[in-house]
């Protein structure tokens, strides 16, 4: 998977976190409320794993070029 394909599911997660977070501060009903936070616990779970999938890349340090003696 891409970097901006990542960028973008995860930017649709937290979306989609936060629309969930402001309906469940709204008055619901107990389904309605269960369903939520169904989704809401879903779509963390996402992210988490689409966080943790990340490649972590290594850097490592030049080694300083000597010139020849002249």
């Amino acid at each position: 998977m891409m970097i901006e394909e990542k960028f973008a599911r995860q930017r649709t997660y937290r979306k989609n976190i936060d629309r969930y977070r402001g309906l469940l501060k709204t008055e619901l009903s107990a389904l309605e409320r269960q369903f939520i936070e169904r989704r809401l616990n879903e779509e963390e779970s996402a992210m988490e794993r689409l966080a943790t999938s990340t490649i972590t890349l290594t850097l490592e340090t030049p080694k300083p070029v000597t010139q020849p003696p002249a």
